[in-house]
């Protein structure tokens, strides 16, 4: 099963903060391997390397051998079979019901006394077998085996969709992670010059101390939150290492065209009943179907064919001496059987009926979970589509969100060095100023990302690939 970026970072967190072994913060650590992707790179890597991709394709190619060998039912039987022992022959009259496993020895001739002197016996035969008539359970068996190979066959689509909606978005957010840096630091650059000029205006006793105290604080304060965005940008680098299953190598994505305003485009929502999941579903119930219909033919009478060939040698003279040394395991007597044997546990209705409910239970509980499963399919389509449309609307805001911010944060810089504003004013511009950045350089990357979402929810994340493959890169 595929590990979200979001569900592998509280693992990861603790590993980082407690395993032992690790560089403390005074020591050097190597610096790792860096390896660099792009988006669409990342996720043709992932699905050539993914444990889970090959896993899929394991169990595909374990259903196709199970058709070969479910074929191989419709072959007869040759069954030989050699056997030499040395023992003595004391025959009783009476009867034994069968037993098994078959323990008390078998004897063929007259009832003997006094003949446990021990001889040389041997046995060996060819026997040939065949049902002509099956029923239609040979068939159903492997109809049933047919419908496990269309259902891993599927599975293994649904598989790679996974894999690569998962690297597409865990690359996207690795970006994200990025620009959030490069935002952060933006802002911690320019609050240092401002608590560096009003260092120097209170050191010029032009404005209180606590002018100074309160740029501090807003300078420590966007430190801080530089510091959490580089974690976050390591912890998202090393889930993605890890989802590309090259953990411990320092992965970096390159921009490519994410960072610029992708086209206009969309895609029409593709039949829920399409999308690889359903067809995964769809496919369980239709096997669960083949396993009723093999149950359905279960109940039939065995016709089988068979010829026989088998010969037989004793060391034992009619008259009752034992011919001596060896023989006995050369064969003196030859024989052939052919006939017809029908047999038929006439009990087992019982046991086929109670697995027959078993399984149709199980086909109405696949029916609701496929039913379920084209819901699902619907919603993840709407909301992507929903997630476009507001991602376009809002990276048509931005622009003058940011334009509006830095001239805000321009004219309270003036005031507060002509003495008209104070460092509230400036600080709360530093704000708005630093969110507008934020806020402008993820808006396309969220028009990418709902991309991404939309192609997945389609069940097919190509269009989204091709999109990006086929635009010009940009970007900072």
């Amino acid at each position: 099963m595929l590990i979200s970026r979001e569900k592998l970072l509280p693992l990861i967190v603790p590993t980082l903060l407690f395993a032992p072994g690790l560089p403390s913060c005074g020591q050097q650590a190597p610096t790792p391997t860096v390896r660099e992707f792009t988006v669409p790179g990342a996720v043709e890597y992932a699905l050539a390397n993914f444990p889970a991709v090959r896993a899929a394709l394991e169990q595909y190619n374990a259903a196709r051998a199970g058709v070969s060998l479910a074929r191989t039912s419709e072959l007869p039987s040759l069954d030989g079979v050699w056997q030499g022992d040395r023992g003595s022959r004391e025959s009783v009259l009476g009867v034994l019901l069968p037993q098994y496993p078959n323990i008390l020895t078998g004897t063929q001739g007259s009832v003997t006394a006094h003949s446990n002197r021990p001889f040389w016996t041997s046995g060996a035969g060819v026997l040939l077998s065949w049902e002509p008539f099956e029923f239609g359970y040979r068939s159903a068996e492997i109809r049933s085996a047919q419908a496990t190979e269309i259902r891993t066959d599927a599975q293994v689509t649904l598989t790679r969709l996974g894999v690569a909606s998962a690297v597409a978005e865990a690359a996207l957010a690795l970006l994200a992670d990025e620009k959030r840096v490069d935002a952060t630091l933006a802002d911690v650059n320019r609050r240092q010059v401002f608590a560096l000029s009003v260092h120097t205006l209170v050191d010029a006793h032009l404005r209180p101390g606590a002018d100074a105290s309160r740029a501090d604080a807003e300078l420590a304060e966007a430190r801080t939150r530089l510091i959490l965005a580089q974690q976050q940008n390591v912890l998202g680098g090393i889930a993605m290492a890890q989802v590309l299953g090259l953990a411990g190598t320092r992965v970096s994505i390159l921009p490519g065209p994410f960072l610029e305003t992708p086209p206009d485009l969309s895609w029409a929502q593709v039949p829920a009943g399409q999308n690889p999941a359903a067809i995964v579903q769809r496919d369980r119930v239709a096997e669960e179907r083949a396993r009723i219909s093999v149950l359905n033919h279960a109940y039939y009478p065995h016709f089988a064919t068979e010829g026989l060939v088998s010969a037989r040698g004793s060391g034992e003279r009619s008259n009752g001496t034992v011919e001596p040394g060896l023989n006995g395991l050369d064969f003196s007597a030859y024989n052939w059987e052919a006939g017809i044997t029908v047999q038929m546990d006439l009990t087992s209705i019982f046991a086929i009926h109670e697995r027959k409910r078993v399984e149709v239970a199980n086909q109405r509980n696949q029916e609701a979970i496929y039913a379920q499963t084209l819901q699902t399919v619907t919603a993840q389509q709407q909301t992507a589509q929903a997630q476009l449309d507001g991602a376009r609307r809002v990276a048509q805001n931005t622009p003058i969100e940011l334009s509006a911010s830095q001239l805000g944060e321009l004219q309270a810089t003036a005031r507060f060095k002509a003495g008209l504003g104070t460092t509230v004013d400036v600080a709360e511009a530093q704000n708005l100023l630093a969110q507008a950045e934020l806020d402008d350089s993820l808006a396309r990357l969220s028009i990418w990302r709902a991309l991404a979402e939309l192609s997945a929810a389609n069940g097919d994340l190509t269009p989204f690939l091709n999109t990006a493959k086929n635009m010009p890169p940009g970007g900072n």
